[in-house]
């Protein structure tokens, strides 16, 4: 029985079942036929919810119901539940409260119908993977307390009606793709709210959006904020002044923006803890924090301060653990006192005008681990022999100094910090565990691990190394949790590119290798409705539960079916009995149908008749067959408001499965004569690759004249439109991570798969980013396959993306995989400079070639060309060691390329060696300096070549599958 017709015999089930007497059953019979329907739309639902039963027996996991048998509460966080959410939910009116967290196969839009739930306390959607508009109906939820919406894919505006939820207390909408401006009120009785109503919300959680405009008018004194985190976003405009009223506020994050002016007088935040700034356009005077005692960590990096002396705070501020003013435009000494505060942990004063000597020498805090002074002006230094953790001090006169210039302090050294991680002391050896299993610290054996990332947005210290810190959170954990200490593993903690505390935590089951399910749902809760509260000194977080393994076992649909349809039938009686047998009868005809369907409508029967064929049905290796019809439902009669893109080829459409698995549609024009090879070429390819940093294909559609490939929904977008609408948020670690990821998915290609396949059309609108910035190649229209061939390349007719062509291939028609390593290397360099490789007349290649300079140690000769978002970056060893290896790939000569599998490991070595922060590259540079700067190219192809297929768009707006250019000499 296909899924198709065990979701209609499900359907069925449920509406007899439903026909049951009332009195046969706890529950509320409209509330039993809501969650009915809200099953029939999921998949790995818990295995004691079956079609028959009562919800209110007290046997279903996640159900709560009250005496009267409403379902009062629907609680089924992490347990790996997919599909969509039905507008049923809306009817469970007397529901309280309501948590989906953690389950990443949810997806699809929340329905409006859950404003009809007007006793809802709690609704926490977190770490789903919810897409669409927040519904402005959630305004009708005049009891809701607690809104966590983090985490998802959510896009469009703030609904103003938010504004309206006068007993919120917490508010995230955080890690969404949120646009537009914060909704404020008109200030008239009756007239548009706005969310300065919130006057009892404590957190405003929105940062990591694409949030804009100004916040003037949404702060005011009446409100009881704690935490305004709106870090990450593009708002512009001042920091309102009000905000300095809110006497309650403990975190302020407004880095990563575009605010502009003076910062308003804070001396009213007495009980503030943690002040980022960071990062926007902020001018006049540094802010007199002198009355904020509290205070732990301070950034106020990369603004546009006046210049001015080191502020008194620096000295007396006795609770300060970090202090960060990077660029900063200050001047004269750095105070000695400020090294002797207690708490003390980092320093970074880089990239300002701090001269004369810097004193060292007194008192040093014994916690102080890290002091950045690089690129300033000093000339002498005097340290205290006992400090022995780092100063970096690169590019300050003093290290003009024959004995530091030796010395460590003057170079660029690797941080070889050991962070924390739970000890696996008490346990004699490790174990050698199955896949996917772990040595369990309590009883040393091996075990499921629930696992996920505590992520804390604002920690009151920076170092990592902390035992008494995070032996501390263990406890805690392990106590909320009710698990023992051993149980709770701690491990992987850094400071992620948002500045952001990541911890990844591995909680084990107290008996046996796994937890069940209800013990699962109650820790997602846990960390979902805050209940768990760590140790003070971790500050807010977030948690993102990873998929329990145990729970995936029995794959796909609930594997209940029959139990379920048989219990149901002796509950139900005579009625349910003919219901089976008509059920049966039906799925028998569906059968027969099917298999007679799937004869008549076999796609390939007439493949290699049709004229614009070049071969026989392609080899298939798991790509599904869809219908026309299917496609067609599932993106409106491809609607134009699911259009994502379109090229040459055709255009792109979004769309969601009816098991909820979101896909991007690639649909072939009409008429299109140069479809048909890639169309199969592309799904041969695919169907036999399979790589994470590989875009993979679901399936397919060939019928009704239609040629549609079926991808997985990428939905970061392409590297193109990245390094243009954000590359200002694409700092040069997450460049580097990007460069690592398609090139392990190319050297797959190049090296592991069998036989290897060459892409033959790498670009950045070819290398597609999901959510978390992972690169995927996509695009397999154009490849080739290396079978049979001699000498490791292949004659063929020139094509590819101008820019991106190889010029030793497009001269001699010899294809081989340094031909993609060539294309590659342009993409390094689109890296390096955000530009299209073709850009104003000016080809990249050439331009870098022209002004490499190796005796420039700042900026390697490319000041002109850096892409101005990675300007910090552009002065480190990592970065030309960067340029260099994009050069090799650029050699004139393919045997002078390196192979993919070599660029591979000279970017994992750059990762390695670069820093959590966006700073520097302390490793040493493997790669050859490149020789051939200021070498003039050869006689180039694209001077000569005739240009056939659609106009170039540099994928700004563009297709994530662009057309191709075919390249051929005139």
């Amino acid at each position: 029985m296909d899924a198709a017709t065990r979701r209609r015999v499900l359907l069925l089930l449920l509406v007899v079942a439903s026909s049951v007497p009332a009195g046969l059953c706890l529950t509320n019979a409209q509330d039993a036929s809501a969650l009915r329907a809200v099953m029939s739309q999921w998949s790995n639902y818990p295995s004691t919810w079956t079609t028959s039963g009562d919800p209110c027996d007290g046997s279903w996991d996640g159900i709560q119901c009250s005496n009267l048998g409403r379902i009062t509460s629907l609680r089924i966080s992490s347990l790996s539940v997919q599909g969509t959410l039905s507008s049923s939910v809306g009817q469970l009116s007397e529901l309280i409260f309501l948590d989906l967290s953690f389950n990443t196969g949810l997806s699809g839009p929340l329905p409006t119908s859950l404003g009809n739930l007007v006793k809802l306390t709690t609704l926490i959607v977190a770490g789903c993977s919810f897409s669409g508009g927040i519904p402005k109906e959630l305004g009708n939820l005049q009891k809701l307390s607690f809104l966590a919406l983090n985490s998802n894919k959510f896009t469009g505006t703030i609904p103003p009606q938010i504004g309206l939820l006068s007993a919120l207390l917490w508010l995230d909408l955080a890690d969404n793709l949120l646009t537009g401006s914060v909704p404020i009120s008109d200030g008239k009785t009756g007239g548009t709210p706005g969310l300065d109503m919130l006057t009892n919300t404590e957190h405003f959680h929105f940062n990591k959006n694409q949030l804009s405009g100004s916040l003037t008018g949404l702060f005011n004194s009446n409100m009881s904020l704690i935490h305004i985190l709106f870090d990450s976003n593009q708002f512009e405009g001042p920091i309102p002044p009000e905000i300095g009223s809110i006497v309650k506020l403990k975190v302020l994050r407004l880095d990563r923006n575009r605010l502009a002016g003076p910062v308003p007088n804070m001396t009213n935040l007495v009980n503030l803890n943690e002040l980022h700034l960071a990062n926007n356009k902020l001018t006049g005077s540094l802010p007199n924090l002198s009355s904020m005692n509290v205070l732990n960590v301070v950034d106020l990096s990369n603004n546009t301060f006046s210049p001015s002396v080191a502020p008194n705070w620096f000295t007396t501020l006795t609770n300060l653990t970090s202090v960060s003013i990077s660029n900063g435009r200050l001047i004269g000494e750095v105070p000695a006192g400020l090294f002797a505060l207690p708490q003390l942990q980092e320093v970074v004063l880089s990239n300002n005008q701090h001269n004369g000597t810097l004193e060292m020498s007194g008192s040093i805090s014994t916690k102080l681990q890290s002091v950045d002074l690089r690129t300033n002006s000093i000339l002498n230094i005097n340290v205290n022999p006992d400090y022995k953790k780092e100063l970096v001090l690169v590019g300050n006169p003093a290290c003009q100094d024959e004995v530091l210039k030796k010395g460590a302090y003057c170079n660029i050294q690797p941080r070889n910090v050991v962070t924390y991680r739970t000890s696996m002391n008490r346990c004699a050896s490790a174990n050698s565990c199955p896949s996917n299993q772990n040595q369990n610290p309590t009883t040393c054996g091996c075990a499921y691990a629930y696992s996920g990332k505590m992520v804390f947005r604002a920690p009151l210290f920076k170092d990592l190394t902390d035992n008494d810190a995070f032996q501390e959170l263990e406890t805690s954990l392990s106590k909320d949790s009710n698990l023992r200490v051993s149980a709770v593993y701690l491990n992987d903690v850094h400071f992620n590119n948002d500045s952001y505390l990541q911890v990844q935590l591995d909680l084990f089951p107290p008996s046996g290798t796994s937890f069940n399910k209800s013990q699962v749902s109650f820790i997602g809760n846990l960390f979902s409705n805050q209940i768990y509260k760590p140790p003070s000194k971790f500050g807010p977080y977030f948690f993102i539960g990873d998929k329990y393994l145990p729970f995936l076992a029995s794959g796909g649909k609930n594997s209940k079916f029959s139990t379920g349809a048989i219990a149901g039938i002796a509950a139900g009686g005579g009625v349910l009995v003919i219901a089976l047998i008509l059920v049966g009868l039906f799925a028998l005809r569906q059968k027969r149908r099917n298999r007679k369907l799937k004869v008549q409508a076999n796609p390939f029967a007439s493949w290699g008749t049709m004229q614009k064929d070049s071969g026989g049905a392609p080899q298939l290796k798991g790509a599904r067959f869809f219908s026309f019809e299917e496609l067609k439902s599932c993106t409106e009669n491809f609607s134009d408001s699911y259009e994502i893109g379109s090229g040459g080829y055709g255009k792109v459409y979004k769309g969601t499965l009816v098991d909820g698995i979101r896909v991007a549609i690639k649909r072939a024009q009409s008429g299109s004569m140069q479809g048909a090879p890639e169309f199969k070429n592309e799904i041969e390819l695919l169907s036999r690759v399979h790589h994470r940093n590989l875009v993979s294909l679901i399936g397919f559609c060939f019928e009704q004249g239609e040629q549609m490939l079926v991808y997985e929904f990428v939905a970061g977008g392409t590297l193109r439109e990245n390094l243009v609408v954000r590359g200002s948020y694409l700092d040069w670690k997450k460049r580097l991570r990007i460069t690592l990821g398609s090139a392990r998915g190319l050297a797959y290609l190049h090296e592991l798969a069998d036989p290897p396949i060459i892409h033959r059309d790498i670009k950045s609108t070819n290398i597609l980013l999901d959510e978390n910035l992972k690169a995927k190649v996509a695009d397999f229209g154009l490849s080739k396959l290396l079978a049979d061939t001699e000498k490791g390349h292949v004659s063929t007719q020139v094509k590819g993306t101008l820019g991106y062509l190889d010029p030793e291939y497009y001269m001699t028609q010899q294809l081989s995989e340094k031909s993609d390593v060539y294309s590659f290397g342009v993409v390094m360099l689109e890296m390096v400079s955000g530009r299209q490789p073709i850009e104003k007349g000016k080809y990249i290649v050439r331009e870098v070639r022209q002004v490499l300079d190796p005796a420039d140690r700042e900026y390697y000769g490319l000041r002109a060309i850096v892409d101005p978002a990675i300007r910090d970056a552009a002065r480190t060893a990592g970065f030309r060691r960067y340029v260099q290896l994009a050069m090799q790939c650029v050699d004139e000569s393919a045997a002078s390329r390196p192979a993919m599998g070599t660029v591979v490991k000279e970017v994992e070595a750059m990762l390695l060696n670069e820093p959590d922060g966006d700073g520097t590259n302390s490793a040493g540079s493997s790669a050859t300096e490149f020789v051939g700067a200021g070498r003039g190219p050869p006689s180039h192809p694209y001077s000569d070549v005739e240009i056939t297929g659609s106009t170039y768009a540099g994928g700004e707006g563009a297709s994530d599958y662009m057309p191709y250019f075919e390249v051929k000499p005139k």
